[in-house]
Order: structure tokens, then C-alpha cells, then sequence
């Protein structure tokens, strides 16, 4: 009866052929997905992901039978159909409308740049932009009274209505009033200009 009980093991270690093993492929199916992914999908897509995906698909859907009984041809080849699959499945996936990787900004080399991303505004202004500035505030406050140009001044400084009252002695409707006449002023002078 201990003979019968291992029978069945005697049979499966007789076979001995070598079967194919799936990381003898690893490197080569990397290097085919790399060349299927091109430049900017590699950049969302890892090529190890989706060799990675291909082995699992494989073992999910047919088992390690599949493994034994194909060999090594059969398998390369089963690999690669697997792979450029996969690898068309994500650039369909990244291409789509909404995804669409065609439309991203991203990096690039230094022959597709252009110095543009140089020159990018800051937040102080130009010296051409600061002299036209002082010269519009010094034509502004030239035409106004004693009282109106330290409003203006005050509020370009950055004092709130409430605080320029306090500081003068007015009224706060009146330091109101005062801005408010100021700013349609400047706005005629704007319109004016671009006409």
C-alpha cells in the first residue's frame, strides 16, 4: 500500500524535461515594450508595468500548463503578441479625448524649447512699466488740491478709509467720495488713451 501511495510522484519527477522559465524573456519583452511606448507615453507608462501585466495575464488565463507544453518558441511568440497588445491597450488608453497626452505641456529636450519659459513675468515690474507708472502718478497728483493729493497718497500706500479719516480729521464718506472721484478720473484718462 506505501508503494501505491507514491506512484504518482515517482511519475512527475521522472519528467524531466526543461521547461522554459518566464525570466529568461523578462529583458528582451522590456525592450520590446519600451519601443512600443514611445517617448511621452513612457513618461506615464513603465515598460517593467507592463511586462509585469503580460506575465500575470498570461499565468491568470492560461495557467502554468501553458508554460510547460509550448516551449520556448511558442511561448516567445504568445509573450510578444501579449505585449504589443498591452502596450496599444495604454496608448489608447493615454490617447483619448480627455487624456489626451498630445495636449499636456510637458518637458522637453533642449531643441524643442524655446527660451520662452525664461522670460516669464514676474512680480515686480519692468523699468519701462515702473517710469510710465510714476509718471501717471505725478501727473495724477499734480492736478489735485492739498488735501485730495495726501488721500491719494495715502491710499496708494495702502491706508484703509477708516485710517486715512482718522490720520486727516474727515469724514470717512468724504476720503470716500475723494477715491472714488480719483479712480473715475484715471479710468477717463485710460479710455482716452486707448482711443
Amino acid at each position: 500500500m506505501l508503494s501505491n501511495a507514491f506512484a504518482p510522484r515517482a511519475t512527475v519527477a521522472a519528467d524531466t524535461r526543461p521547461t522554459p522559465t518566464l525570466g529568461r524573456y523578462t529583458r528582451r519583452l522590456i525592450g520590446l515594450a519600451r519601443v512600443h511606448l514611445g517617448g511621452r507615453l513612457r513618461q506615464k507608462v513603465d515598460p517593467e508595468d507592463v511586462v509585469q501585466s503580460v506575465y500575470k495575464s498570461l499565468l491568470v488565463r492560461y495557467g502554468e500548463t501553458v508554460i510547460a507544453s509550448e516551449g520556448c518558441d511558442g511561448l516567445w511568440a504568445l509573450l510578444t503578441l501579449i505585449t504589443i497588445r498591452k502596450c496599444a491597450d495604454r496608448a489608447r488608453y493615454y490617447h483619448a479625448g480627455c487624456r489626451d497626452l498630445r495636449r499636456e505641456a510637458g518637458a522637453c529636450g533642449p531643441t524643442e524649447c524655446s527660451s520662452s519659459w525664461r522670460e516669464a513675468p514676474g512680480r515686480e515690474p519692468t523699468p519701462d512699466e515702473a517710469l510710465e507708472l510714476a509718471e501717471t502718478i505725478e501727473a495724477l497728483l499734480s492736478g489735485l488740491s492739498g488735501d485730495e493729493r495726501t488721500i491719494v497718497e495715502l491710499s496708494l500706500q495702502g491706508h484703509s478709509t477708516q485710517e486715512i479719516s482718522q490720520q486727516l480729521g474727515r469724514a470717512e464718506r468724504s476720503v470716500r467720495r475723494i477715491r472714488e472721484q480719483v479712480r473715475k478720473h484715471l479710468e477717463q484718462q485710460q479710455e482716452a488713451a486707448t482711443h
